[in-house]
């Protein structure tokens, strides 16, 4: 009784092997832009919120300003030169303040805000709207898709 595979078998084997992972690859490359780009979202919402919860904490106004060139976000406090802190977003990302000029959020120690919406384009066309709304100061991310 023999033991073993033959060289048509093997070859077979090897065969669908590679059938499979052609489909595959591609399909675990999506997702991780995928994820890279929700991480991005994600970052950039939450830094919003970090910037009222500061507004609230210490009961004194905090400006975001939202620099399209270099994709970073700063929180200012009035009156001070420099920045309070600031975060730099991948050169695989754009952020598009609508309209155009409305580059700055302002949240008062109320929780309030000047409002904003931001549109974030990530690697693969992938696009996302980022909201802070005025009355509430709630931020507020989703697929630009959806409603």
């Amino acid at each position: 009784m023999k033991r073993g595979f033959t060289l048509i078998e093997l070859a077979v084997t090897l065969l669908v092997l590679s059938l499979a992972s052609a489909f595959v690859a591609p399909a675990i490359g999506r997702g991780l832009d995928t994820l890279r780009a929700r991480a991005e979202v994600s970052g950039f919402a939450g830094y919003l919120r970090a910037a009222r919860e500061q507004a609230v904490t210490r009961g004194e106004p905090q400006e975001v300003r939202v620099d399209t060139e270099s994709r970073t976000l700063a929180i200012w406090v009035e009156g001070s030169r420099a920045p309070r802190s600031s975060r730099s977003f991948s050169y695989l990302v754009s952020i598009e303040p609508d309209p155009a000029t409305a580059t700055m959020v302002t949240f008062s120690p109320q929780g309030l805000s000047s409002g904003g919406t931001f549109r974030i384009v990530a690697a693969g066309d992938r696009r996302y709207v980022v909201t802070v709304d005025a009355f509430t100061g709630r931020v507020s991310a989703r697929p630009a898709d959806s409603s």
